[in-house]
């Protein structure tokens, strides 16, 4: 999956980001690397969901897909 991040440089300094195709996304860093990592961990936190919170019957499968 590939998702498009808008980089902007903070007027305090460091910089910030959003993410279009997560309504309401954003992050920030002091630093570009600091930015990235957050960017990464936020991102997978958005995605990622907890199956246990869901009903799944003997019927149902559970699948992880790549887009």
């Amino acid at each position: 999956m590939k998702l498009k991040v808008i980089i902007h440089e903070a007027e305090e300094g460091g910089y910030w980001a959003e993410v279009p195709s997560i309504s309401g996304y954003a992050t920030q860093g002091d630093t570009f690397d600091e930015l990235l990592s957050n960017l990464y961990e936020a991102i997978e936190g958005c995605l990622s969901v907890d199956i246990e919170n869901f009903e799944i019957s003997e019927k149902d499968k559970v699948m992880e897909i790549a887009v």
